[in-house]
């Protein structure tokens, strides 16, 4: 099965980016070559430039708090484990203290840090970090596996506790939505939306079918168009019938 998530508002659309970005720096972070190195300090200035949205660090905080209480009001009920509740608002009450801990702007003192900025505006242009462009890039390029890793680990840390924040948060909402099977007829699927409007939508189907959903939605229509998936020049409705999974998600 290939799982297909799409938000429906700007914050959970911004949390998708970012866990992308988290699992593409830890990817090539443990690569021994420069190339693998050069992509991860890419993706944690992509971090940064996402993760700098004011009001990204109290949504999270606010979030948290909110799914702390709602967990703390299931202690009295028998059908809970205790043990795993308990483990659960750990891992929730660590984040919070961590991430609240934090001052100044998220990536602040990767900011101040001219040497990693100057790397940062040339990225932006192709070809722009050879090694006529930033000798000093290259030279630091050529440093031993084990010496890159320890530096982009050091400028990854202040990034983490928005990581861990995050994951909670997306896996709460993941874990929130019940999946009910349907068919898109003739590659299209409508469906009028529950009373309370979903944050995510997760949609998945067998990975052999040759198909990819195109979704629309609103609070008023659910549309889903399966295309196909070569590179046409205009999109074509894959018009055969397509079973899927769909589950609305809310936090």
């Amino acid at each position: 099965m290939i799982t297909y998530e799409y938000p429906l508002n700007e914050r959970i659309r911004t949390l998708l980016r970012l866990e992308d970005l988290y699992d593409r720096v830890r990817f090539f972070l443990g690569k021994q070559n420069a190339h693998g190195h050069h992509a991860g300090l890419t993706g944690i200035f992509e971090i940064v430039e996402v993760a700098s949205r004011a009001d990204l660090k109290s949504d999270l905080l606010q979030e948290l708090d909110r799914q702390r209480t709602f967990l703390e009001a299931l202690r009295t009920n028998p059908a809970i484990s205790e043990e795993k509740l308990n483990g659960v608002l750990r891992e929730i009450e660590s984040a919070f203290a961590t991430l609240h801990a934090t001052s100044g702007k998220t990536g602040q003192s990767l900011r101040e840090n001219e040497w990693l900025m100057s790397i940062k505006q040339r990225v932006a242009i192709p070809g722009g970090t050879s090694e006529f462009d930033l000798p000093s890039y290259h030279h630091w390029l050529h440093h031993a596996p084990e010496r890159r890793r320890a530096d982009l680990e050091t400028w990854l840390q202040p990034l983490l506790p928005i990581h861990a924040a995050l994951s909670i948060v997306l896996r709460v909402l993941r874990e929130s939505g019940r999946t009910v099977s349907l068919i898109a007829y003739q590659g299209v699927y409508q469906q009028t939306p529950a009373e309370k409007p979903a944050q995510m939508l997760r949609l998945s189907l067998a990975d052999e079918l040759a198909c990819v959903p195109e979704i629309s939605a609103n609070k008023y229509a659910l549309n889903v168009r399966f295309l196909l998936p070569e590179g046409v020049q205009k999109s074509k409705v894959y018009e055969h019938d397509v079973p899927f999974e769909l589950a609305f998600c809310n936090l």
